[in-house]
């Protein structure tokens, strides 16, 4: 007998509160009606996926560029102090390059106009280059609340390109293409590249210096805290600025204000990339091979010496297959090998819970904490990056997963707690690259749709 349903509708088959059992569809049948199915398309056929950027974490000096966090308008209420999730920024051009420093972020665009470098946040060292006070044109913001254009004295504006920005503790540097590279900020160690001048007053100051003596081109810039480093096309690195825990890598502690060539284990060794945050350096070869110097006390260097302080470069013999890249933050550093496996090592939170918190030796987090399962094999880490207590990687399905101290927010998981295992951050689209500060984080994403 059929059952009657609620509004009155037969259902037949039915009896007794037995189901009829579900006769099994062959391969070609389900083919058959897969093919059949309707297609919805949500997007139009021209449509592209856009070029995003999202921020998060402390607001107050502006280094995330949304005034209305500030200065609330019509859209905010009151003042944000923190923002512990990310929020997108609006950016006219397409960012290809972002730097997070102590509170100041600058971006860059691969643009042949003329504005293809912006600075916010704070620019009490004129980090962010001169910026020109509405009100008063003789005097300089010291806080940039909103991405301001940085004019750099280029000769030939409409054909040059930045190809990477990086921000230090107080300075700045840009990578061109065809203009080598320029420095501004604090220069107080000489760590912009050019001479320490006593009593130098950097706020509201116009300088730029354009540095030029590299035996190559340059093809990445790294800041540390106080110093810099330059690594050029040849797998050569220079470096300049505060040398008194061997940063600068040229076997001394003294400051240097003229990038100079390093040394010691990396003498004839083709480097393909270097990295440094806080006063510690790690640097990788094309052959996979990972050297280090500069600070110890942490850690970094431990299983090679027992001194605190390294000033030239010395190979690590880790036994965790080649190295594709690598992060140096305030007291811990990653490296990711070929596999796509992940190493910690250091002191403080190394993403393998709250009893790892030490070790000379790097350890590796389980890869399926990054997204490797049964459902998607082929998931491996990309990318590694470091702030001065936080760590982020990107893995090859543009996922973005943070651990570390949180300081005000800076990972972006929406809750202000200590993170002691990767945690993947809620970003609507694929994340390209990440940028970690002390106390704030940029992402370039890529829109879904």
């Amino acid at each position: 007998p059929a059952l009657v349903g609620q509004r009155g509708l037969q259902v037949q088959g039915l009896s007794r509160g037995f189901a009829k059992v579900a006769k099994t569809r062959s391969s070609r049948e389900v083919k058959e009606a897969e093919d059949a199915a309707p297609v919805f398309q949500y997007v139009g056929e021209r449509s592209k996926r856009k070029d995003r950027v999202f921020v998060w974490g402390f607001c107050h000096a502006g280094a995330l560029g949304i005034p209305s966090f500030i200065k609330p308008d019509a859209s905010w209420k009151k003042r944000r102090r923190i923002q512990p999730t990310p929020y997108r920024l609006d950016t006219a051009e397409k960012i290809s390059s972002a730097a997070c420093g102590y509170g100041f972020t600058l971006i860059s665009s691969k643009t042949t106009d003329i504005t293809k470098v912006w600075g916010m946040g704070l620019n009490k060292d004129s980090q962010l280059g001169f910026q020109r006070s509405r009100k008063d044109q003789t005097k300089g913001y010291e806080y940039v609340l909103e991405p301001s254009p940085i004019p750099l004295p280029l000769d030939t504006p409409q054909e040059t390109r930045i190809l990477q920005v990086a921000c230090g503790r107080a300075h700045s540097l840009i990578l061109t293409d065809k203009e080598g590279v320029f420095s501004m900020g604090n220069n107080s160690y000489g760590q912009c590249g050019r001479k320490v001048t006593e009593g130098e007053i950097y706020s509201e100051s116009h300088l730029i210096h354009r540095l030029q003596k590299f035996k190559g081109r340059v093809a990445q810039i790294v800041c540390g805290q106080d110093h810099s480093l330059f690594r050029t096309e040849r797998g050569e690195v220079y470096s300049c600025g505060w040398g008194a825990d061997g940063q600068t890598g040229l076997g001394h502690y003294n400051i240097t204000s003229v990038p100079t060539k390093l040394g010691g284990d990396i003498a004839g060794v083709n480097l393909v990339h270097v990295a440094t945050y806080g006063d510690s350096c790690l640097a990788v070869s094309d052959e996979g091979d990972l050297f280090g110097w500069g600070n110890s006390e942490y850690m970094q260097l431990a299983s090679i010496t027992e001194t605190t302080q390294v000033n030239v470069p010395r190979h690590l013999p880790f036994k965790i297959g080649k190295i594709k890249d690598a992060a140096c933050g305030g007291t811990g550093n990653a490296v990711v090998n070929e596999e796509g496996n992940v190493f910690v090592w250091g002191y403080g939170i190394l993403g393998k819970g709250p009893n790892l918190m030490e070790t000379a030796t790097p350890e590796m987090i389980p890869p399926t904490l990054f997204g490797l399962s049964d459902f998607s094999p082929d998931t491996r880490v990309s990318r590694i990056r470091c702030g001065l207590s936080q760590f982020a990687a990107l893995n090859n399905r543009g996922e973005l997963f943070v651990w570390g101290k949180n300081i005000r927010g800076c990972l972006g998981i929406g809750r202000m707690e200590d993170q002691y295992f990767p945690w993947r951050v809620t970003i609507p689209g694929e994340v390209l690259d990440v940028a970690c500060g002390v106390d704030h984080m940029v992402t370039l994403v890529k829109s879904f749709i």
